[in-house]
């Protein structure tokens, strides 16, 4: 039986997808909370959360994503980085899932990619837990309850956790698939109860569409100033360098946190919600995104709580330190209403540096700024695991490696040419340690970081005295208000210059080994930026 709303000429079994239960269209989200409760799925949690543990999955199965390989794909995907799936292969894989899917009930979301409807894709979501739905009800953009009448599918994606994929059979890694066939313009799903598969294969999917329309994807969060959207700033980062926590200023406007396009027109984000990390939020620190974690609807992926009070544990890590939440977009006060901004004023390009050398904020030229951003450096600290001794650094091209099908090379000249022909100005923020390396210096002061953050952006940053760095060659402020002198020349905060000037070496040669693999693809004047 078909519930919910729907194009009547634009069911399942017009898809050829049909022998299903109950089916249930666009259901809102007291039906899809509901639905979900009624089948085990979770529970509810306070203010109508629902709190929900994926399982043997807390994370992305980057390694069990594959690209189908056909004629009008073939030349144009980095498949050193992605995964190759035969046709037949995925023939076979959508025909056992089929199989796989006959009788049960399943949720359907006809959602869109992106907020300017000029180059926005419509998407349907097949999912067969409920709470998938309402999880990417929230991350995608929602039509109009009357323009689901007319609504055509641009992209398919199945998500079906329970469905196991066979490796031989199928030609995948192991009996968890993420499948992206681009002729067929359908995405497969099985093996994973992750929510953050279905966002991010989307995200995949507008990574490959877009820059054939001379549009950069972007995986960074995006404000622009209150009433004044030509003034854009747009934050790329990975986990734990603080993309969401510096783009959420309450003195400007959230137009998204995670991922945006740079077209002809300006910015414009691709969601309609936040998928959030939740482990240690700081209510002080972070106040409206820890108030979502009590609001209706917001998905509270695996948090332990007190199943007598539901009250959340945001320090206790025991199930994954990727515990999320979930929410749509208008759960933040200031966010934007359209999702829409102007070309970039600022790119910043977030770091956490644990070796210690990186100044808290450099200016980066073009050449530079592509450098920087096909590296996309970031470090994961020394622990409590045994052998390890010191940070060890993180390369992922284009601050987003796992959501890249075409070569970063792609990405990296499309970026440098909006940066030039649209004047923005290119940073380099470090959040990571001053004062020595991780385990002797102290983590960069965030107040500091705010301040230079907000020189930038209002432009006056931009009029103080800089040195070149002996080692990047990227131009450092001598001088920044309310900024201690000392904190900009990251030499003079170690107790021992001489440690310093080794640790920057080890970083430098770092830089240049893992940039051995553009060099074939690039300008000199890019080859150039690498060198102090």
């Amino acid at each position: 039986m078909t519930f919910g709303r729907v194009n009547p000429k634009f069911r399942l079994e017009d898809q050829g997808i049909g022998e299903l239960g109950n089916v249930y269209y666009n259901l809102i989200e007291p039906a899809l909370i509901e639905a979900a409760l009624k089948n085990g799925e979770g529970s509810l949690g306070r203010g109508g959360a629902f709190l929900v543990s994926t399982g043997k999955f807390t994370g992305r199965s980057p390694k069990d994503k594959h690209v189908v390989n056909t004629p009008g794909v073939a030349g144009d995907i980095w498949w050193d980085n992605n995964a190759e799936m035969s046709p037949e292969g995925f023939d076979a894989l959508y025909a056992d899932m089929l199989e796989h899917m006959k009788g049960g009930d399943y949720y359907v979301q006809d959602l869109v990619g992106g907020a300017d409807p000029k180059h926005a894709i419509n998407v349907r979501m097949v999912t067969e837990l409920a709470w998938h739905g309402l999880f990417i009800r929230h991350m995608l953009r929602r039509p109009e309850r009357a323009e689901l009448d007319g609504f055509i599918a641009d992209f398919t994606v199945i998500n079906c956790p329970s469905f196991q994929a066979d490796p031989q059979k199928h030609g995948c890694r192991s009996e968890t698939v993420i499948a992206l066939n681009f002729e067929k313009r359908m995405i497969l799903i099985g093996g994973t109860e992750y929510a953050g598969e279905n966002k991010k294969s989307v995200f995949t999917l507008l990574n490959y569409l877009l820059p054939e329309k001379g549009i950069m994807p972007m995986h960074c969060s995006a404000n622009h100033a209150e009433g004044n959207p030509v003034d854009t700033a747009i934050f790329f980062g990975l986990s734990g360098t603080g993309k969401t926590t510096l783009s959420a200023d309450p003195a400007r406007v959230l137009i998204g946190d995670d991922e945006h396009g740079w077209s002809e027109r300006g910015t414009f984000n691709f969601e309609g919600g936040c998928y959030a990390k939740t482990i240690n939020l700081d209510p002080e620190a972070e106040p409206e995104i820890y108030a979502t974690t009590e609001k209706f609807g917001t998905v509270i992926e695996n948090m332990v709580y007190d199943r007598d009070t539901l009250e959340l544990d945001f320090d206790d890590d025991s199930l994954t330190a990727n515990m999320r939440c979930a929410y749509p977009l208008h759960y933040i006060s200031n966010a934007s209403e359209t999702a829409l901004g102007g070309h970039p004023k600022n790119v910043i390009m977030l770091t956490c540096d644990a070796f210690g050398v990186l100044p808290p904020i450099a200016r980066l030229t073009p050449a530079q700024a592509m450098y920087h951003f096909l590296s996309g450096f970031t470090s994961k600290v020394a622990g409590t695991e045994r052998g390890v001794t010191e940070p060890e650094p993180t390369f992922s091209t284009c601050f987003g490696a796992p959501f890249m099908p075409r070569r970063p090379e792609v990405y990296g000249n499309l970026l440098r040419e909006k940066i030039a022909k649209h004047g923005a100005t290119c940073w380099l923020v470090n959040t990571g340690w001053t004062g020595g390396a991780y385990g002797t210096g102290s983590r960069m002061p965030i107040k500091a970081t705010r301040a230079l953050l907000s020189a930038a952006l209002d432009g006056s940053l931009n009029d103080v005295e800089f040195r070149k760095d002996p080692n990047f060659g990227f131009d450092v402020p001598v001088e920044a208000p309310g900024v201690a002198e000392v904190l900009l020349d990251p030499r003079r905060t170690w107790e021992d210059p001489e440690a310093y000037d080794a640790q920057a070496a080890k970083l430098v040669q770092m830089f240049a080994d893992n940039f051995e693999q553009y060099v074939p693809y690039i300008d000199e004047d890019v080859k150039a930026a690498a060198i102090g």
